[in-house]
């Protein structure tokens, strides 16, 4: 990695170039953050799908699809995330590297006026987004939450979640809901883009070798336009400890009975405690050699699969298996179990490196792709100090047993989740 730069384009806008030259290509992104609230979720979500059909300079796929043409074969993509208690919504331009151009222009630069293009110049109608590409966008989003509850694994992580935090915006689909997607307004998406490119928090992406300055300077130009003034708070709500347990089953027809822990650990992003957090859930639940994989599912075969996973923004811990109806019970014992024996120190040297090991060599990985960098950068957004993935190898190696076993005596149970199906059930 050659460079990082950061710098401010105007209120509530930051620019992060991050150089390598060992890239052929380059990416950029303008990644729009606001809190995440059912009021306006359904209609958040459809902007950046919305916005990535056309602009006024290229107002329908076709003319929008020959420009990536003439530009090598660039792409633009959209996407929704939920980053803690924020909803997040990407545009991103990708392409060749600036090298490559046969004609000596800057791919990059022009990149950005794509990008500048299709979000600040909608090919609005009477000032409304064009009505067939607003149906079929709708449909499509419609489509991409019933795909979500198809997937039962995913169904039951986002359950827990749901319920977990009911009282909390995480709770809330990155999506919002399909009656709210299906009763949406033109007026109301509108409305949602002038807010969007107004108040939200922004995070411009730009990766690869490229010119940066040039790239800085048509986004400074176009937001310059705007006149920003006020960026709405994002913060997001970390509860410390459960006080009760939910306990909520469900009873569907499906293959596989789904068993979900929900558990606060105290600890979230940007509290320095995070990475101790990290190797905790790692050695507990989070690679092939911990101690669910190895005893819950391959001693006592008590799942199909069961891992853990630490949502670092949120300060929430998720152990997701699928097992036999029969076991459900016998399984949620265990993971429970496994969870003291990591409290009571109950584990070894090799156990410790083959999770610090795992860790190191996920963020090692970091860098091998543009996207993999992108999101690396994003989940630092609001933390204190940005830390590169060499960085933050050095804290998580630096660990210590007695901060492996502190970390996970500040872990509570706050939510048992069920989605239990038939006996007769197979893999």
């Amino acid at each position: 990695m050659i460079g990082i730069e950061q710098r401010s384009v105007c209120d509530g806008v930051n620019f992060r170039s991050i150089k390598d030259t060992k890239f052929k290509t380059v990416r950029m992104s303008v990644n729009f953050m606001l809190p995440i609230q059912k009021s306006t979720a359904a209609s958040n979500a459809l902007l950046p799908f919305l916005l990535s059909r056309a602009s006024s300079e290229y107002p329908d796929f076709t003319k929008l699809g020959e420009r990536l043409e003439e530009l090598y074969g660039a792409e633009i993509n959209a996407d929704v995330q939920k980053l803690g208690d924020v909803q997040l919504l990407s545009l991103s331009a990708s392409g060749i590297a600036d090298r490559y151009s046969l004609s000596g222009e800057s791919i990059s630069t022009e990149l950005s006026k794509l990008l500048c293009s299709i979000i600040f110049d909608p090919p609005f109608e009477n000032g409304l987004f064009p009505q067939d590409g607003f149906e079929q966008e709708k449909r499509q989003t419609i489509e991409l939450i019933e795909s979500e509850y198809n997937d039962k694994r995913t169904y039951a992580k986002q359950r827990c979640e749901e319920i977990m935090c009911a009282e909390e915006p995480y709770g809330i689909n990155r999506y919002g809901s399909k009656d709210a997607i299906k009763n949406l307004k033109r007026e109301e998406l509108t409305q949602a883009w002038q807010y969007l490119i107004h108040n939200a928090k922004i995070e411009i992406m730009v990766l690869g070798d490229c010119d940066s300055a040039l790239v800085f300077e048509g986004f400074y130009n176009a937001f310059k336009k705007l006149n920003r003034t006020s960026t709405v708070d994002c913060p997001t709500k970390n509860i410390k400890k459960a006080d009760k347990v939910n306990d909520v089953v469900e009873k569907m027809d499906v293959a596989q009975s789904k068993l979900v822990l929900g558990f606060r650990t105290g600890v979230a992003m940007p509290d320095a405690e995070v990475e101790a957090v990290k190797l905790m859930t790692a050695l507990f639940g989070g690679t092939p050699n911990s101690k669910l994989f190895l005893n819950v599912r391959e001693k006592l075969s008590l799942c199909y699969y069961c891992s853990a996973q630490y949502l670092s923004m949120k300060g929430i811990m998720l152990v997701q298996s699928g097992v036999e109806t029969k076991n459900v019970e016998k399984a949620k014992q265990e993971i429970l179990f496994q969870l003291d024996e990591v409290k009571k120190g109950n584990f070894d040297e090799n156990e410790v490196n083959a999770a610090k090991l795992s860790i190191c060599n996920s963020y090692r990985s970091v860098s091998d792709s543009l996207g993999s960098l992108e999101a690396w950068y994003l989940s630092q957004t609001f933390t204190n100090q940005v830390k590169r993935p060499d960085e933050a190898a050095a804290i998580i190696n630096a660990v210590s047993r007695q901060e492996i076993i502190d970390a996970a005596n500040h872990v509570t149970l706050d939510t048992v989740y069920r989605l239990l199906g038939s006996e007769a059930e197979t893999e």
